[in-house]
């Protein structure tokens, strides 16, 4: 049963950070799993060619038998696509090498910017009454990345607590405004998950305080620890909740989930 205050159906995020090991993947997977337990149905999209998300649900290489390049490239149904998980109400669109070849493989045509977009608004992705799509994406600025930008509503950047972060960050909102002058007007910044916090850590805290003078409100509330459960669970193909419900990390995977959901509450009810 669908909570009867969600945002509009579905509402499409996607995780992104040029830099790799920021905890993109462990935030998509994670997310997606506190989300399913507030009561929402969940697609993640897999457009990673390290296929990470897909591993961490499980999904072994042999049952990636269509996949995200199907689905971009050559215009695969999403019947066609998706797999479920051994976590009820998520989905995912699975990944696999494949992908490293798409900028070539989509740059003649005139729509590679659109192709995710238009992939996640067929008629036959209604069927699946989702509240919520996440795009996992690559760790580089690319035609992948950018059709995740054109297809999402918004995007949510994990942003590591380390000396070079913010500087990081720049290039990232560079192709964000990029892509909202030229495709998607109304693109914006879900947030910015501080990830593998350490408040023993002075360069944590130095980090966190320059982050939220310089962002701002764009800094989420929730930040996620650094812990080693968070770090084990994939090796299991379980999200953190499964693996260790009452951890620190399942707690604030769960904050996380309601903060986002929260937002899009009050925005509903400041737009009715």
């Amino acid at each position: 049963m669908h909570n009867s205050i969600a945002p509009p159906r579905p509402r499409i995020l996607a995780l992104a950070n040029q830099k790799g090991g920021v905890g993109k993947t462990t935030t998509t997977i994670n997310l997606a799993a506190a989300l399913v337990e507030l009561g929402m149905k969940v697609l993640v999209v897999d457009i990673d060619p390290q296929g990470n998300s897909s591993t961490g649900f499980g999904i072994q290489q042999e049952d990636r038998k269509k996949t995200s390049y199907d689905l971009i490239v050559d215009g695969a149904s999403i019947q066609d696509v998706v797999v479920s998980t051994k976590v009820p109400e998520l989905m995912i669109v699975p990944a696999n090498a494949d992908l490293s070849s798409t900028d070539l493989d989509i740059f003649s045509n005139e729509r590679r910017s659109f192709l995710l977009h238009d992939a996640l608004r067929t008629p036959e992705i209604d069927q699946y009454d989702f509240d919520y799509i996440l795009v996992d994406c690559p760790p580089a600025l690319s035609l992948l990345t950018v059709n995740a930008l054109v297809a999402c509503h918004a995007v949510l950047v994990p942003l590591q607590c380390e000396f070079f972060a913010l500087e990081g960050l720049s290039q990232l909102m560079l192709t964000i405004r990029d892509v909202r002058r030229s495709a998607n007007p109304d693109l914006r910044i879900e947030g910015i998950v501080l990830t593998m916090h350490d408040r023993r850590n002075r360069l944590t805290v130095q980090v966190e305080a320059d982050a939220r003078a310089t962002m701002g409100d764009l800094v989420l509330k929730t930040t996620i620890p650094r812990n080693v459960r968070i770090s084990e669970a994939p090796s299991h193909a379980l999200s953190i909740l499964s693996y260790d419900t009452a951890s620190k990390g399942s707690e604030a995977y769960r904050a996380l989930a309601a903060e986002i959901f929260e937002r899009h509450r009050n925005k509903e009810r400041s737009e009715a």
